[in-house]
């Protein structure tokens, strides 16, 4: 479907979006082959912590945590200590109604979603959330599938449902948008620095710089 200017969705906002993680858990990352696992917990601690920063109403979901899956990723379940976590027994999230009616209750049309594994526990309910109605943006480099074809066509498949593939990186920045927003300044480079690799390099030598420059001018 081509888009024409009256009806490309609107940038994602702090205020218009909901942001559910999906099975980050022990036995779904040991499938996963189309992300180095490093990564896989990097980028999605960076877009937990982008959440958290911007307050963005957050739903954490696991399937069959106690005879199966296992635990949460402690780096998740430490951004958001409270946040209860929705254990399912289906592959399809959208197929659990607490879920959906968690989605609902925040009154956000727009949907993020990541998690393990792509071409289902993303696929699956990203594709029934668009037929429902939802704007669906899929964070790609903090999902994996079980092999980078599975991962590939799963994207390519929402894609062409009607959904939107994103980064990590990108939801945070389109969360910022604007530097002179000096509440989530700090925090934002602070997210940066620890999970954007060069960027966040980046980030810390031109503070240095400037910071050696100032004193070079006192002299």
């Amino acid at each position: 479907m081509s888009l024409t200017p009256r009806n490309v969705p609107a940038l994602l906002d702090p205020s218009n979006c909901v942001l559910v993680l999906i099975d980050f858990q022990p036995q779904m990352a040991f499938g996963v082959k189309s992300i180095d696992g490093q990564l896989l917990v990097n980028n999605v601690t960076g877009l937990a912590k982008a959440a958290k920063v911007f307050k963005v109403p957050t739903i954490l979901t696991s399937v069959a945590e106690k005879t199966f899956s296992g635990p949460t990723f402690s780096q998740i379940t430490e951004v958001f200590p409270q946040e209860p976590i929705i254990d399912r027994t289906t592959m399809n999230t959208w197929e659990d109604k607490r879920v959906v009616d968690a989605v609902k209750k925040t009154g956000r049309k727009k949907v993020v979603l990541a998690g393990l594994w792509t071409e289902v526990c993303i696929a699956f309910p990203a594709l029934d959330a668009l037929r429902e109605g939802f704007e669906v943006y899929v964070v790609a480099d903090a999902c994996g599938g079980t092999s980078q074809v599975a991962h590939d066509l799963a994207i390519q498949r929402v894609a062409q449902a009607g959904g939107t593939p994103i980064t990590w990186l990108q939801f945070l920045l389109e969360m910022q948008r604007d530097w002179a927003r000096q509440e989530t300044y700090d925090p934002v480079n602070a997210i940066v620095k620890q999970h954007a690799g060069t960027y966040g390099a980046g980030v810390t030598y031109a503070k240095a710089m400037l910071g050696a420059s100032a004193n070079e001018g006192k002299r």
